[in-house]
């Protein structure tokens, strides 16, 4: 438990520090992709499969793609929104469907109001992990105004809490676990999901296994087949990359 503690004694509310405030090299051309599809099971979309990995993340489509993405991603980061809002469809769309990649996220935490998301979105597990951390994107801007205009007090009360308190109040105060219900998680569950300090731990643990093993200091960072790709937090700096790996 201690470092579970440490992150919470230690996180300044919403800590630039983590989210990439740098955006992605330009963009260099690459050439385009003219990969026939991997026919997906049962003639359907490869978008539909979902699994819970090994690290802890939620891949979505082909486990046998050529290429295979991986995304640190943070639900306060608004670099990542921002790379949700431009090339989530298009990466779902012109990529994942068609069988020619994976793409995992993988939760970086960077503060409370982090933790606290993340765990609502990782709650109903692969039937709703994207869906709900696309909708956590979307909306980031008002739930975590609703977070930061909250009273002071509360807020500064949230250190002196027991764990089980800490992110069910956090969630509270941002119309979270309403938020979550209305898109299919059910706020019994929701308040579980909150009071699981496994789960926070595995979170807490996903960072510094990504530290350790990736160096990854920002949000988002992305893997190609295990590579970090350099430079690269916005999806018109991505495409080009995920284009010459299919192509290589």
């Amino acid at each position: 438990m201690q470092i579970f503690r440490v992150i919470l004694a230690s996180a300044a509310i919403l800590a630039a520090t983590a989210c990439n405030a740098e955006r992605a090299a330009e963009a260099k051309d690459a050439p385009e992709t003219s990969v026939a599809a991997v026919p997906a099971p049962k003639n359907g979309d490869w978008s539909t499969i979902v699994t819970k990995t090994a690290e802890g993340g939620f891949a979505m489509g082909n486990p046998n793609a050529k290429v295979k993405l991986v995304e640190y991603g943070s639900l306060t980061c608004h670099v990542c929104a921002d790379f949700e809002e431009q090339g989530g469809k298009a990466l779902v769309d012109n990529y994942v469907k068609k069988g020619l990649v994976s793409w995992e996220f993988r939760n970086f935490v960077r503060d409370p109001f982090d933790i606290a998301a993340s765990l609502l979105a990782r709650c109903g597990g692969e039937a709703s992990f994207f869906g709900l951390t696309r909708n956590l994107f979307s909306d980031q801007k008002e739930w975590i105004g609703k977070i930061q205009n909250a009273d002071p007090a509360k807020l500064q009360s949230l250190q002196s809490m027991p764990p089980a308190q800490q992110f069910s109040t956090i969630a509270d105060l941002g119309g979270l676990k309403l938020y979550a219900s209305m898109r299919g998680l059910p706020q019994v569950k929701a308040g579980q999901c909150l009071a699981n300090e496994g789960e926070v731990n595995r979170l807490v643990q996903m960072n510094a296994d990504a530290t350790a093993t990736y160096n990854v200091a920002g949000t988002p960072t992305f893997l190609i087949n295990g590579t970090v790709v350099e430079q690269t937090s916005s999806w018109e700096a991505l495409e080009p990359r995920i284009k010459e790996a299919i192509a290589s």
